[in-house]
């Protein structure tokens, strides 16, 4: 049986105990691994694993070995309990194995969780799966979670009291962290909230993030689009030692000042422009970027890409001898300066 992925993430908190299997695939080896750990979890509990109820067995094993799965399945254990039979890195070599156990199935036997790679639609796992009357089938897909999901992580570890803006702070970082990433970050911050009753703030939630070099790039957009020209050298040795290259660093520049381009060009002014970016823009930096756009105006936004362009075009010239990195700066200050106007 095939789970959407509106139905997955209830299905994953709650499998279904009567089930004989669960096969769960996708491209992102962390998404999958994390909803795996969720299932069995679930499946078995917090001392599951302590007890000698959970059975792991590599795909590679399997291959070599097809009577494997099946021994773990109809196995007695030590302690009392459901089972769990855990396949790892499985693929069609293992679909026939997987079948010869989800057929001999019977409650009672340990169940069946299953994680692979990419699987085509023709992918015999897949349809093995899929097609089962008493198992299910779900694919891990590389789209940001959704607010339901963030609010079970937040409500998981403890996190309730949330102001407003530190809710949205959080939901920008679940959008542009890996969820492995993101969820050590939650876990960060819970225990930095640990007999704190206050209110999460944004600014705690900020001191929490972890640092990146796209929060980096932020950093040195902000400072173009405010004019602090005096920030911006010390910024852009940083990326340069992080290995940020001059042309990506103009490429989040342009996209920053379209954005705000966007909303100062909106009629129904930079509020509401702001309101319809997409990707949607949320938090401190929302109300940042807003203020940076009514500050600049359209025209002398029009003004900074075209000299980004210019600067974009300098780069990619055959004849160009200038540092590179020199060359971003100088535009930089640059548009620094003319914010300041």
């Amino acid at each position: 049986m095939k789970l959407s992925a509106r139905d997955a993430p209830a299905f994953f908190a709650r499998p279904d105990p009567d089930a004989a299997g669960l096969l769960i695939w996708g491209e992102d080896a962390m998404r999958v691994a994390l909803r795996r750990q969720e299932v069995i979890a679930a499946l078995i509990g917090p001392e599951g694993e302590a007890e000698m109820r959970l059975t792991r067995i590599p795909g590679p094993d399997l291959r070599k070995d097809a009577a494997l799965l099946l021994d773990a399945v109809k196995a007695q254990g030590f302690f009392p309990g459901p089972r769990v039979a855990f396949v790892e890195d499985a693929n069609d070599g293992t679909a026939e194995a997987v079948a010869t156990a989800l057929d001999a199935w019977r409650p009672g036997d340990a169940q069946v969780v299953v994680t692979a790679g990419v699987l085509k639609g023709g992918s015999k796992l897949r349809k093995l799966f899929e097609g089962a009357r008493n198992a299910h089938a779900a694919a891990i897909y590389n789209d940001p979670p959704g607010r339901a999901e963030i609010e079970a992580t937040l409500s998981k570890a403890g996190l309730t009291e949330i102001e407003r803006a530190a809710s949205d702070a959080l939901f920008d970082l679940a959008r542009h962290l890996d969820p492995g990433d993101f969820r050590q970050t939650v876990e960060k911050i819970a225990l930095y909230k640990h007999g704190d009753s206050a209110p999460l703030t944004a600014e705690e939630v900020a001191l929490m993030a972890p640092a990146t070099s796209e929060a980096a790039v932020d950093d040195v957009l902000h400072a173009v689009a405010e004019g602090e020209t005096g920030a911006i050298g010390p910024l852009m040795q940083r990326l340069e030692a992080q290995g940020v290259a001059a042309v990506t660093l103009v490429i989040f520049a342009t996209r920053h000042f379209r954005a705000l381009h966007a909303a100062a060009a909106d009629p129904a002014g930079p509020a509401q422009g702001m309101a319809r970016l997409r990707p949607p823009v949320f938090g401190p930096r929302r109300d940042r970027m807003l203020r940076q756009a009514q500050g600049w105006g359209m025209l002398r936004l029009e003004q900074a890409l075209r000299l980004l362009t210019d600067t974009d075009l300098s780069l990619r010239s055959a004849g160009q001898r200038a540092p590179a990195m020199a060359l971003v700066e100088r535009a930089l200050i640059r548009l620094a300066m003319l914010a300041r106007r």
